[in-house]
């Protein structure tokens, strides 16, 4: 479980231990909290602080978790990262390649590393966390918002490769969910947005994209492959 430190991914770390997997918590920071905060209340989870940017350290991270907590059955590539700049803005090439690093390149470099576990027993899973933005867009967003578009990409050619090998893989959309990305939002602007643009008129709590990432790795979704589950309160409905 990649961005387990916070947010979306501390919620689900949570959710799949509660439901008794060995959850490897993995993030830059705050992975250590959240194992504790599992150990707490009886769950098994496991540290590791990496930064997915950094290519090198995802093939040792994957063997460590394999030496720790046995064969990797299922992968929730949930870290993201987002750097708001104009097109002609001189932040823009830094953001576009750290961007890219975290939220697309690191998705692909873990299947690829955890793929000979994942296949091995002709149930393997992959929930892969794209975006709204991946089914639209939003100015002066363009790494995050391509990235989150090449997210859906991603899933649906490795759904495609992949199923006859025994590994379904899907992804997640999340909308407006509270979490440290949208933190400097303020309540009222929360509101305010939530009203004109969210059937449900509220922003999503992570314990709800969570829950829709769970149900995408149960016996019970065994004939979902290539899916795009979107989680945001009817929002691309209304747009799309």
């Amino acid at each position: 479980m990649t961005g387990a430190g916070s947010g979306m991914g501390r919620a689900t770390a949570h959710l799949f231990a509660d439901e008794g997997a060995k959850v490897a918590v993995v993030d830059r920071k705050g992975a250590a909290a959240v194992a504790a905060e599992i150990a707490a209340v009886g769950g098994s989870s496991k540290a590791y602080d990496t930064d997915l940017a950094n290519a090198s350290e995802i093939e040792a991270l994957v063997r460590s978790v394999v030496a720790d907590l046995g064969p990797v059955d299922i992968l929730v590539n949930n870290a993201g990262v987002s750097f708001p700049a104009p097109i002609d803005s001189d932040l823009w090439a830094d953001a576009w390649s750290a961007t890219f690093a975290v939220n697309l390149t690191a998705h692909a470099l873990l299947v690829r590393a955890c793929l000979p576990y994942l296949e091995r027993n002709g149930d393997g899973r992959v929930v892969n966390i794209a975006s709204t933005e991946g089914l639209g867009a939003t100015p002066m967003m363009t790494a995050y918002t391509a990235s989150k578009h090449g997210v859906i990409g991603l899933t649906k050619s490795l759904a495609v490769e992949l199923g006859p090998r025994g590994v379904n893989v899907n992804c997640v959309c999340p909308g407006p969910i509270r979490t440290g990305m949208t933190a400097a939002i303020s309540d009222e602007h929360k509101a305010i947005y939530a009203k004109r643009n969210v059937p449900l008129r509220r922003y999503g709590d992570p314990e709800e994209v969570a829950h829709g990432t769970l149900s995408l790795v149960l016996p019970a979704s065994s004939f979902m492959n290539g899916v795009v589950l979107v989680v945001d309160g009817g929002m691309s409905i209304k747009f799309g």
